[in-house]
């Protein structure tokens, strides 16, 4: 937690002469400005830096004014560079590692049950038929946690302080037993390079499990027809481009393939099916096992974590590239949203949560002078590609 100093830096000139002395060899300053939180402490320096460096230069600083209880920031500032003083240090709390423990087992213990009641299609009794949920557990558990302790060692390799993964069990109204898991940060980004290579090792880390489990469990699952039963309603997870063509290469054929759809151009009945656009009449599909639906939910996750806005991974990865900018699409993005809410209700729901909750806007790093390197800016193209091949507008439907 920050812990602001006990001086008001109004009436102190003395605390405010001694911040400035501090940096006179690494920042110029030309004037000083105090803004309307100046009764907090805040001010604002005014200048140029002396080195070349910023990130040395930020380093430096941060270490001096830390035994003054002030955290710096670096921002561009009126055609300058603004050197803010901030009262209070970041001291991260330590969690308590027995709550992740124990929401991770009980997580575990859900996605078991899920799988079992999914591939025994009945309420598991004996531990025969609880071991048949293992396939769900195990993959969806090894694709969740590889998204996480992505995020969790790409922090601790940067000295952010983090804490482990809290994973959210929901049994029954899951399909899947779980909700996911996230990580918390307690201690702030300081350069734009942290904050992406925090934010896009998570997906990285999911997929690189998730794509050959897709495929793997694609590769054991059947195609069938389409029973429409109104007495036993079925789930039609949603496509993506992406999964679309998986089901493609493994089966050589667009799925579901609806007899409604037979005739039409290919480009058409792609838009069609990723749409979720589901026409009256007969056709087939395949009835993916609990490895390949556990592996379909890993990408679902994958693709909402990588969604453009807020503090979410494609977030984190969109401000690095486009900066405060990147606001004005969070905006956009959720009249999208509000907009999708015809095709899949959940959207209205999401775009409730980024609108309140998550926000749209972004916090900047501490030192938010330093831009992203080539190799990280193309690094982000491609997930953006990632995100958009991988993204299902229509999750999760009835069929009946």
């Amino acid at each position: 937690m920050a812990t602001p100093p006990p001086e008001n830096i109004l009436l102190d000139g003395t605390l405010l002469g001694q911040l400035r002395d501090d940096v006179k060899d690494i920042f110029y300053v030309d004037s000083i400005e105090t803004p309307r939180q100046a009764a907090q402490g805040t001010i604002i320096f005014i200048g140029n830096l002396l080195m070349q460096d910023s990130e040395a230069a930020y380093d430096r600083i941060a270490e001096r004014w830390k035994r003054r209880e002030y955290t710096p920031m670096l921002r561009r500032y009126k055609g300058q560079i603004g050197l803010i003083a901030q009262p209070g240090v970041v001291v991260p709390t330590r969690s308590n590692p027995w709550i992740n423990l124990g929401l991770a087992i009980i997580t575990i213990l859900s996605v078991l049950f899920t799988g079992a009641v999914y591939e025994c299609q009945c309420m598991p009794q004996t531990l025969l038929q609880w071991l048949m949920g293992l396939p769900m557990m195990l993959t969806l558990m090894v694709i969740l946690m590889a998204h996480e302790f992505g995020h969790y060692f790409a922090a601790r390799y940067h000295k952010v302080a983090v804490t482990l993964p809290y994973f959210i069990p929901l049994p029954v109204i899951s399909p899947v037993g779980t909700l996911g898991a996230f990580i918390q940060l307690r201690s702030p980004f300081k350069t734009k390079k942290q904050l992406f290579d925090i934010g896009v090792a998570g997906p990285l880390g999911g997929l690189i499990f998730a794509i050959p489990l897709i495929f793997w469990g694609m590769a054991s699952s059947t195609v069938t027809e389409l029973h429409r039963d109104p007495n036993a309603p079925s789930l039609l997870e949603g496509n993506s481009i992406f999964y679309l063509g998986v089901k493609y290469l493994i089966h050589g054929q667009l799925l579901p393939n609806f007899d409604a759809y037979q005739g039409l151009p290919v480009i058409q009945k792609i838009i069609l099916l990723v749409a979720g656009i589901i026409p009256d009449g007969g056709g087939s599909d395949v009835f993916i096992n609990s490895v390949a639906f556990a592996a379909w939910f890993g990408l679902f996750v994958t693709a909402m974590n990588l969604l453009p806005v807020g503090q979410l991974d494609g977030g984190h990865i969109i401000y690095c590239l486009l900066g405060e900018k990147s606001r004005v699409l969070g905006l956009v993005l959720v009249g999208i949203m509000v907009l999708a809410g015809f095709l899949w209700t959940g959207w209205l729901v999401w775009a409730f949560l980024i609108f309140l909750v998550i926000g749209v806007g972004h916090p900047p790093p501490l030192n938010d002078l330093v831009p992203l390197d080539p190799g990280r800016k193309i690094l982000a193209y491609i997930m953006i590609f990632v995100f958009v091949i991988m993204f299902m507008p229509n999750p999760l439907q009835i069929l009946s």
